[in-house]
């Protein structure tokens, strides 16, 4: 585990709650924009009942478990399963790399698409599409016209907005938001545009 700490969610219908974010370790992914290399190495590890505690002495019900890549750990899951079992509002930030069908049932999943200017493209894993529900969303993170173009298209094609609720996000410092926004409302996309809260609040600090 990188770290705990209580913060405002930045982003996804939950953005603007009191939440505990629960930082996973490691992630296999490269993102060329990355906002979270810290998390790649290094952590410490805990014990499910300890990271629970801690969990719970900030008082709050809604938690987001993230990375990194947090399915890259095995123990992940039954982290998530824990945390509903305890009564919380669980999300969980995922690359969209990696299985979700195995996630417990109660968690959001926030689910990433990655665009072909994020590097990584080649690693969505497309069958988690069938997968998901109405209780979880997806994200696009987007640099450019093209990242903009190729998201309208897949959103489209594959009919995203039946299956869950879909966020624009742009990328900071490359993207400016109004951009995007103009762009969606131009072409009336079924999308939630969103800009990152936390940052707006507190700049690019770990930890908040």
């Amino acid at each position: 585990m990188t770290e705990v700490f209580l913060s405002l969610q930045g982003e996804t219908s939950r953005a603007g709650l009191p939440t505990v974010f629960v930082r996973l370790t490691g992630c296999p992914l490269r993102c060329r924009w990355c906002d979270t290399t810290y998390s790649f190495q290094g952590g410490e590890t805990v014990t499910l009942t300890s990271l629970l505690a801690r969990v719970a002495d900030y008082g709050v019900p809604t938690v987001c478990v993230t990375g990194g890549e947090p399915l890259a750990q095995k123990n992940c899951l039954p982290l998530l399963t824990a945390l509903c079992d305890a009564g919380y509002s669980v999300s969980l930030e995922t690359s969209g790399a990696l299985d979700v069908s195995k996630v417990d049932p109660r968690v959001s999943r926030i689910v990433d698409i990655k665009p072909p200017e994020s590097g990584e493209e080649a690693r969505n894993r497309w069958e988690n599409v069938a997968h998901l529900t109405s209780r979880d969303e997806i994200k696009f993170v987007l640099a450019n016209r093209a990242d903009y173009e190729w998201a309208r298209e897949v959103v489209q094609a594959q009919k995203l907005a039946q299956v869950c609720p879909i966020l624009f996000s742009p990328v900071q410092g490359e993207l400016p938001p109004a951009q995007l926004a103009g762009w969606i409302l131009a072409d009336r996309l079924p999308v939630r545009m969103q800009v990152q809260l936390h940052k707006i609040l507190w700049g690019n600090t770990p930890g908040t």
